[in-house]
């Protein structure tokens, strides 16, 4: 074969690659307990192992896996979710298809490799099913509700109030009590609909991701001593919050990031700075000093 030694050092990177993520699968598929799911891995573990070889085949070479990058992604995937793992893995290797394209002339396999890559797997990915995605609309109901109320609450209490602690007592008792009246709405609503989602589970999810977000909002105003300086920590929390949880539902739903992260972080702050303004008003309009 008459390959260019430019095209061999490129066929030792995919190999790479390749083997690295065959390992990746194969981790998963070991430790994940529904069958369905790690026949999915399994396979396209397969897929990778044999992709490798076609690359063998021009390279003669054998290639070792990259070990850091193997815990990386597996960690990621126990962390975060195997979902989130994987398809995280797979939007970083969209430039290594392009690369697959760009060869075909010189490498017979290349294209039937690209098409793979693009297709099949993108195919057995979204067969892949887990629990945490099933309830991803509870979270987000949750997750939501709990930036726009406490934002705009503790925004509101840190005007009218002007008291950390007071202000950390008083965010607490109305997160907590928001969200199991959250959650119990969520049960009930849930209830009604025919759906394998359990109004339970449902609630459940919904209520952690509420107080977890109320517990992260507070968390400023129970150790510095400046209102206004707390109230700038939680609006960039809040921020931070939803950035990270919308990247998270961008790579493992496959859905848009900017719109949703903007319409989110827009909402939150919008409510924030109006309840501002009503804490200020409210504390003149009654002439209340604390």
């Amino acid at each position: 074969m008459n390959i260019s030694p430019q095209t061999i050092e490129q066929l030792l990177v995919f190999q790479k690659n390749e083997i690295t993520e065959y390992h990746i699968y194969n981790r998963l598929a070991a430790v994940i307990k529904s069958e369905e799911n790690r026949r999915v891995l399994s396979k396209i573990a397969d897929e990778e192992l044999s992709h490798y070889r076609i690359w063998k085949k021009y390279t003669g070479r054998d290639v070792p896996p990259a070990r850091l990058k193997i815990w990386k992604y597996y960690l990621i995937s126990r962390i975060f979710g195997f979902t989130f793992g994987v398809k995280l893995m797979e939007r970083g290797e969209k430039g290594a298809q392009e690369s697959y394209g760009r060869l075909r002339d010189e490498v017979e396999d290349a294209e039937a490799v690209m098409k793979d890559e693009e297709h099949h797997e993108a195919e057995l990915l979204r067969l892949l099913d887990e629990e945490r995605l099933r309830y991803m609309g509870s979270i987000v109901l949750g997750l939501n509700d709990a930036l726009v109320e406490l934002t705009g609450a503790l925004a509101g209490l840190t005007l009218a109030l002007r008291n950390t602690r007071l202000i950390a007592l008083t965010g607490l008792i109305t997160g907590i009590a928001a969200a199991l009246s959250m959650a119990a709405s969520e049960y009930l609503s849930r209830k009604t609909e025919e759906s394998e989602v359990s109004p339970i589970k449902a609630s459940i999810y919904t209520g952690i991701a509420y107080i977890v977000t109320v517990l992260v909002l507070i968390f400023p105003y129970l150790f510095l001593p400046s209102y206004f300086l707390c109230l700038g920590i939680t609006l960039m929390a809040a921020i931070a919050i939803v950035f990270f949880f919308n990247y998270y539902v961008s790579v493992a739903r496959e859905l848009p990031f900017a719109h949703r992260f903007l319409e989110m972080a827009g909402l939150s702050l919008g409510v924030a700075a109006v309840s501002f303004g009503v804490g200020y008003f409210i504390r003149a309009l009654l002439g209340v000093e604390v």
